[in-house]
């Protein structure tokens, strides 16, 4: 018999093994967006999620509506709010890994351009971005918040000594105003009509920090390469987690409060964690704080849980906070703490249902977050039981550099329309597939993480 040849090209299947070890959902996201345009990936990202069933999952996520919508406030009208938070009821997505950069950044760019092509594709007002904001204002030389990327050199965005740079955080670095003198010089030097203007017309205004004005300016941005207003993006960051966490720890009795507070909780919860981070994947897992960040003296600071006490290593004058439920809930609306990352996501994303889209390293700790929660819970207890039924199905998934371009921002607008940069880019990746936006995975195929677990042979847990 002859064998019949099939010329539909496949995903490497190594790749997907290696990457079905720990995230199974995003394999099937691949495979069946493999040939299909990247748009339609995108759009696959941004579908229906089951709504919350269990008593810890719908109060998580009534405290995230709250949030959201306190967020909103800010930038949409009332009949708009209420608009985005019905469709954020049927379809919660939020694209995170970005980090607190302005768009010109390339892979912040690429990143939101797909969450923008995910809202467009399925008829959606807005969509959210979660922008981390613990970074410095510059992380390596000429690099981070503090610096704008216009393709062949950097400007210093807010014209802050680079001594200052180093040793502020974008989330509490401030009052900051643009260095309109370096952005005009910007403007003698290239065509920079489709970016620079948006930024100059906010040179006069004073931001409270660095994270506002980064978020101000990326809202604008978008909104200027998209004068039709398909997609509004509205920016979230670790302060808005924080009220979330706060507002959980209102609650002796909820989830959070009893994993945190309670003894015999916490190290269920801290076994589980240990155990994560002693596993093969525990690569995957970043190597942060006890729970929270400390903020003082305009950086973020690395704690640990010390005798009842939140403290600074090292630093006896540094921060001391009783880890009690008040005291953890105060400092938070304070502004003196912020949620580490598996606080974070979740209140943001695994206890409210919201699918979380992110980086190849994030596709990894949020899925060892996932399993460290159902291990901390409590069997015995049926609220937490019907939890962990639900847990079962993980939303999770990639969506950082899908779309890699390898030029700067600034050359890929060049000779866009104006008010217009959005749309055009939405009908050329309709046109491109998913396998050749990604390079058959060849960033997944390079990713050292993700390398060395293929190497290791590790099964499946």
């Amino acid at each position: 018999m002859t064998a019949v040849f099939d010329p539909t090209p496949t995903p490497p299947a190594e790749i997907l093994a290696v990457l079905s070890l720990l995230c199974p959902e995003v394999v099937r996201d691949i495979e069946r967006n493999w040939n299909a345009p990247v748009s339609d990936y995108a759009r696959h990202l941004w579908r229906p999620v089951a709504r919350p069933a269990s008593d810890p999952a719908i109060a998580s996520r009534s405290i995230l509506r709250e949030v959201l919508h306190q967020r909103l406030a800010v930038i949409m009208q009332p009949e708009e709010i209420g608009k985005a938070l019905e469709e954020f009821e049927h379809r919660p997505v939020i694209q995170s890994g970005l980090h607190c950069l302005l768009l010109m950044d390339r892979i912040t760019f690429d990143a939101v351009l797909l969450a923008w092509l995910g809202a467009v594709e399925n008829g959606l007002s807005a969509f959210f971005g979660f922008m981390g904001t613990t970074m410095t204002m510059e992380t390596i030389g000429r690099e981070g918040p503090g610096w704008l990327d216009v393709g062949d050199d950097k400007v210093n965005l807010f014209g802050m000594g680079r001594h200052k740079l180093c040793r502020k955080s974008a989330c509490v670095a401030g009052p900051v105003s643009l260095n309109k003198r370096a952005l005009e010089a910007v403007g003698d030097e290239t065509d920079a009509s489709r970016w620079l203007g948006t930024l100059l017309a906010s040179q006069d205004k004073v931001f409270g920090t660095a994270a506002d004005a980064l978020t101000a300016l990326n809202q604008d941005l978008v909104a200027d390469w998209d004068r039709s207003g398909m997609a509004l993006p509205v920016f979230i960051d670790d302060r808005l987690a924080a009220a979330a966490v706060a507002r959980h720890l209102e609650d002796d009795g909820s989830l959070l409060s009893r994993l945190l507070i309670v003894p015999a909780r916490r190290q269920r919860l801290e076994r589980a964690l240990q155990e994560a981070a002693s596993s093969p994947f525990g690569r995957f897992l970043p190597n942060t704080t006890a729970y929270f960040w400390g903020i003082r003296e305009e950086r973020v600071r690395k704690l640990v849980l010390e005798n009842g006490h939140l403290i600074e290593t090292d630093r006896p004058h540094g921060l001391s906070i009783p880890f009690e439920r008040p005291h953890l809930r105060q400092a938070l609306l304070d502004g003196v703490l912020l949620p580490n990352l598996f606080l974070m996501f979740l209140v943001l994303a695994i206890l409210p249902r919201v699918r979380v889209v992110g980086g190849l390293r994030q596709i990894g700790y949020v899925a060892l977050f996932h399993s460290i929660l159902l291990a901390a819970l409590d069997e015995n207890a049926p609220e937490e039981r019907d939890l962990a039924a639900e847990l079962q199905v993980r939303e999770n998934a990639w969506g950082m550099r899908v779309i890699d371009e390898k030029i700067s921002v600034r050359e890929q607008l060049a000779g866009l329309p104006e008010g217009a940069l959005f749309p055009d880019l939405l009908r050329q990746y309709r046109l491109r597939t998913f396998a050749e936006t990604t390079d058959d995975l060849k960033l997944v195929r390079e990713n050292a993480r993700w390398r060395k677990i293929g190497q290791a042979g590790i099964k499946a847990p």
